[in-house]
């Protein structure tokens, strides 16, 4: 579900109590004054001093809003599978291969850089504090390349599965995507070949 699509069901007196109490524990002046003027907007409506009307056509106005972001959003994933089969279709071996040499790329790095780390601790073992120290600063890097490649495997295992003609179980991602763009169009799956 589009983030616009969530607040308009949430309903604006709700949001403005939500947000006014987020935004009154960050500690900076325009987030309080911002909080302020949110608790006093959710005041006036516990008070009934908004016309319900207002509230209601406000509301309305998000939910317009929330469909046509929720559209754009649907066409982008249409979009973006519409170049995944595109990719599928393709009869250059590499398209196929870039998962697997993905793979071996960070697996190459990974070794690299433990040898390196290793070598620099044995050869400078006063120094063995700040190597380490320093090797935590690559830890967003690796979080990062490390979550690429696990769902890269998890997709090609998939890929694979339904090559064999199996039907993967449904995960929560997809059933969130298909709530929000509709179930996936068939597709010819990709010949699963060893180089996958």
């Amino acid at each position: 579900m589009a983030p616009l699509a969530l607040i308009a069901q949430i309903g604006l007196p709700v949001l403005a109590h939500v947000l006014g109490g987020a935004l009154g524990r960050i500690d900076s002046p325009a987030a309080k004054t911002a909080s302020k003027a949110l608790d006093d907007v959710a005041g006036a409506f516990a008070r009934r001093e908004i016309d319900p009307a207002q509230i209601a056509e406000a509301n309305r106005h998000l939910e317009r809003m929330a469909a046509t972001e929720s559209a754009a959003y649907r066409e982008a994933i249409a979009q973006i599978n519409r170049t995944f089969r595109t990719e599928l279709q393709s009869d250059d071996a590499y398209v196929r291969r870039w998962r697997p040499t993905f793979g071996y790329a960070v697996a190459f790095t990974w070794v690299l850089q433990v040898a390196g780390l290793a070598w620099a601790v044995i050869a400078t073992p006063e120094r063995a504090g700040e190597i380490i120290a320093a090797m935590t600063s690559l830890s967003v890097i690796w979080g990062v390349a490390l979550s690429v490649l696990g769902i890269n495997v998890a997709k090609r295992s998939q890929d694979k599965a339904i090559a064999a003609g199996i039907t993967p179980p449904r995960g929560l991602g997809r059933a969130l995507l298909d709530a929000v763009s509709g179930p996936p169009a068939p597709r010819n799956p990709a010949p699963a070949g060893p180089d996958h």
